[in-house]
């Protein structure tokens, strides 16, 4: 019988040998990014996904075909997009930064309907710690561990291999033309239907993840870095006060009111069943029923509705770079005032006084970070009172900022109920979310009502004037969109039909020879934020040769005002010319 001469292994030897199970995987990294990128197209893009296919059947073939094809196609290209910049020393940082970019982008998108374009993320960057705590609820929790910090641990698991530079240089090349070659291909054998696609919906491209967000954020900043430190353009260089100002014997107080998220379809102004104007309906105001917005978001409207440019000619980098009309007034004699219970101009009123209120920290008005609008007629009293000739005040709303709207009105104002009391809108009805929505309108019609008392209080001193227009409207659970921020051209009405009305003192409508008849005969008739500009010289008279009557709501209704010839214009020269 022979026995095993062998030695006897260690029982420590043993229990220190690597399990397989527990062993580092050696991974090239163009596998990890492979691999990554086969994650993401397959986990975060839902919404592209469904828009790909949307009418295509399950069941046929050719779907599956396409949907393979675009798959690959788009695969590749990420895949060599992220080699570029993927190094052993690189590449892990890199796609935890994507991996979790992709797990909050697709949480939001698929909540609230969203597309991630530029402007979409322009105001994601322009959000303040109060909105960006709203929109973190608890129920992206589970998505974002499952999404995006489980997979991105696990990206740091395996061990990468090592080359020299000469060969990962030519591993690296010989991986990227392949993955140029495979997208190419996988996209011509699908060219026809998905070139229809892209041609028929160009907005699907703005929900692939987490491209979208990478293109977004490289268009934005280079488009800020373009306009650093640079002085604003001129525009209206010529402005002064026209004839009908030689005979005044008062100075003019003019307000403008810029609400936030107010949707013209639920003021019963403009023929909702709620009423959610009790008070402006008891007051002499003209409401203009048929009202657009310059965009779909604040960073987009508020702009551009300051601007001679407007939707009609917009161009976001003459916008940015000139002038408003804000300026425009300044330089014609008016003090002007910006005061803000929101967060900030948007470049509006650079260069001019500004009151931010929204942590005035005003007992009765303001809790929990944020105050309410009547912040916005704190102090303006003692203003009107010290100041010394004309004034010209914007009011910024927080309005019905959502989605916490319950958030912007007091307890009094709560009449229509259940409301939604969740920052998180899925977790209630859209008729809660509808109750809380309108609540908030009740409460900026209370607003709107104080700050026509505090004018009229005013008429001593002035002759008064206030112009309120919404910068967008909102989704409130109609067909599944919520919020706002979508691509102009595909967003609902919803989102771009805003409120618009004005108020005139018989003072200022006498001085400036406004017929109010008139000017409600036309009420019903299409306006937009396009008017906004040329209205505010019409109405106050002031002359410049970038003036386009045919823009001015007030021109048709200008007569001669008491004691003096009517306003004239000048020639009208193209909008956003400097002079």
């Amino acid at each position: 019988m022979q026995t095993d001469s062998r030695p006897a292994t260690p029982v420590s030897a043993v229990s220190q040998r690597p399990r397989p199970w527990l062993q580092r995987p050696l991974l090239q990294v163009e596998t990890l990014v492979l691999i990554c990128a086969a994650f993401l197209l397959l986990t975060g893009n839902g919404p592209f996904w469904r828009a790909a296919l949307a009418g295509r059947d399950m069941g046929q073939a050719s779907t599956w075909v396409f949907a393979a094809a675009v798959f690959s196609g788009f695969a590749a290209i990420y895949f060599f997009f992220a080699s570029l910049l993927a190094t052993r020393w690189t590449v892990k940082p890199l796609l935890t930064i994507l991996v979790v970019t992709t797990a909050f982008a697709s949480w939001y998108m698929e909540r609230y309907s969203v597309y991630l374009d530029r402007t979409m993320l322009k105001n994601v960057m322009a959000t303040d710690v109060r909105e960006a705590g709203e929109l973190m609820v608890w129920g992206m929790v589970p998505h974002i561990l499952l999404f995006g910090a489980l997979p991105a641990a696990l990206l740091w698991w395996p061990r990468l291999k090592r080359r020299s530079l000469g060969r990962a240089v030519a591993w690296r090349l010989t991986w990227m033309v392949g993955a140029l070659v495979i997208g190419a291909l996988s996209l011509l054998l699908v060219f026809a239907d998905f070139a229809s696609l892209m041609r028929n919906h160009p907005q699907v491209r703005h929900l692939m993840t987490p491209g979208n967000a990478v293109v977004s954020m490289v268009s934005n900043l280079w488009g800020s870095g373009k306009r650093v430190n640079l002085p604003k353009i001129p525009v209206a260089a010529d402005a002064h006060l026209g004839a009908s100002w030689s005979g005044r014997t008062k100075p003019v107080m003019f307000v403008m009111v810029v609400g936030e998220t107010a949707r013209a379809q639920n003021f019963s102004l403009n023929g909702y069943a709620r009423n959610t104007n009790p008070l402006l309906s008891k007051l002499d105001v003209i409401n203009f029923s048929h009202a657009t917005a310059c965009g779909t978001s604040t960073e987009v409207s508020l702009p551009c509705m300051f601007s001679s440019f407007g939707r009609a000619n917009y161009d976001e980098e003459k916008i940015l770079s000139h002038e408003s009309v804000l300026h425009v007034l300044a330089r014609a004699g008016f003090k002007v005032l910006w005061r803000d219970n929101q967060s900030g101009c948007k470049g509006v009123c650079e260069g001019l006084a500004v009151d931010q209120l929204d942590k005035a920290g005003i007992e009765a008005l303001c809790a929990e970070g944020q105050c309410f609008d009547e912040v916005l007629l704190s102090g303006m009293e003692g203003i009107a009172r010290d100041a010394t000739g004309n004034l010209f005040v914007v009011m910024h709303q927080l309005g019905s900022h959502g989605p916490a709207y319950f958030k912007r009105y007091p307890a009094a104002f709560k009449q229509f109920s259940p409301a939604c009391e969740n920052e998180d809108l899925r977790n209630c009805t859209v008729a809660e979310i509808v109750n809380a929505y309108d609540n908030s309108l009740l409460y900026t019609d209370f607003f709107l009502s104080k700050v026509i008392d505090f004018l009229t209080r005013s008429e001593t001193k002035y002759d008064t004037a206030m112009l309120y227009v919404s910068d967008h409207g909102e989704s409130l659970g109609d067909k599944g969109l919520y919020l706002h921020g979508m691509p102009y051209s595909i967003a609902p009405d919803v989102q771009k039909q805003v409120p618009f009305l004005v108020w005139l003192s018989p003072g200022f409508r006498r001085s400036f020879g406004i017929d109010e008849a008139c000017l409600r005969s036309r009420a019903n008739e299409a306006v937009s934020h396009d008017n906004l500009f040329y209205s505010i010289l019409g109405a106050l008279d002031i002359q410049t040769t970038a003036y386009r009557r045919a823009l001015d709501i007030f021109a048709p209704c200008r007569v001669a005002p008491a004691g003096g010839a009517a306003p004239a214009t000048t020639k009208p020269r193209s909008p956003g010319t400097s002079s």
